[in-house]
């Protein structure tokens, strides 16, 4: 297997996320042990848990982020608003946030771009007046659910609206990322927007070959595992 990345580099394109309904806050606080060992990107954990999250990881390198109309972005643009400002009064550095399955499905792609612009301006307004540091924005398009002329055409809209990533599944789809959505998410958009693949990467050599396929964040809950699989095999 060829390596492209440092293991340094590798631990931060990692998102350990926890975002079970059941998960306690012993089970939050290792989770954010194990990526403050690890030096991940960031934990990314259900909103409730984002100000004990914060308080571990304070003076740490791992960001905390949190979703936003999780897992069926059905809300309404009000409380994906009002669901964003309190996650970053809370302490998040990073929002994932599902973008409205239905309108797109609909072809209602006006009232896609509406929502993502009004939660994008709203929280960059506030985060130079109120934080003094960037928010990274993350749209998660639940690749499993939407063809190839959707998938493309709100990839465009999610790059316009001035978002940070385009993110390809909730965890709770039908499936989770496969490579073929990577690469048609980089055909559609530039080197300035992230794309975070996330969804049953387990092993290393999954989390490369999704790199390779022009990935720059992992989310996934075998952050550890990953790492220690890149150790087994580099580190000789």
């Amino acid at each position: 297997m060829v390596n492209t990345l440092t293991k340094e580099q590798l631990a931060k394109t990692i998102d350990q996320t926890l975002l079970s309904p059941v998960a306690t806050s012993k089970d939050i606080e290792q989770l954010c042990i194990s990526a403050r060992k690890y030096h991940f990107a960031a934990v990314c954990i259900n909103p409730c848990y984002v100000t004990l999250a914060k308080k571990i990881l304070a003076d740490s390198d791992v960001k905390v982020c949190s979703v936003v109309g999780y897992p069926l972005g059905a809300n309404t643009i009000e409380t994906k608003v009002f669901e964003a400002r309190n996650n970053v009064r809370n302490g998040a550095d990073e929002l994932d946030m599902v973008l409205n399955l239905g309108a797109v499905k609909s072809g209602n792609y006006d009232y896609v771009e509406r929502e993502i612009k009004i939660v994008v301006n709203v929280i960059r307004r506030e985060q130079i007046a109120e934080y003094n540091k960037h928010i990274n924005i993350k749209v998660i398009i639940e690749t499993a659910s939407l063809n190839r002329d959707e998938i493309k055409e709100v990839c465009s809209i999610i790059e316009e609206s001035g978002a940070d990533f385009v993110k390809t599944s909730t965890g709770f789809g039908v499936r989770g990322v496969e490579l073929d959505d990577i690469r048609l998410i980089r055909e559609v958009v530039t080197r300035n927007i992230g794309v975070k693949a996330s969804g049953g990467i387990r092993t290393f050599s999954d989390a490369q070959a999704l790199i390779d396929a022009g990935a720059t964040r992992l989310g996934t809950s075998s952050g550890v595992n990953i790492i220690k699989e890149y150790s087994a095999i580099f580190d000789k």
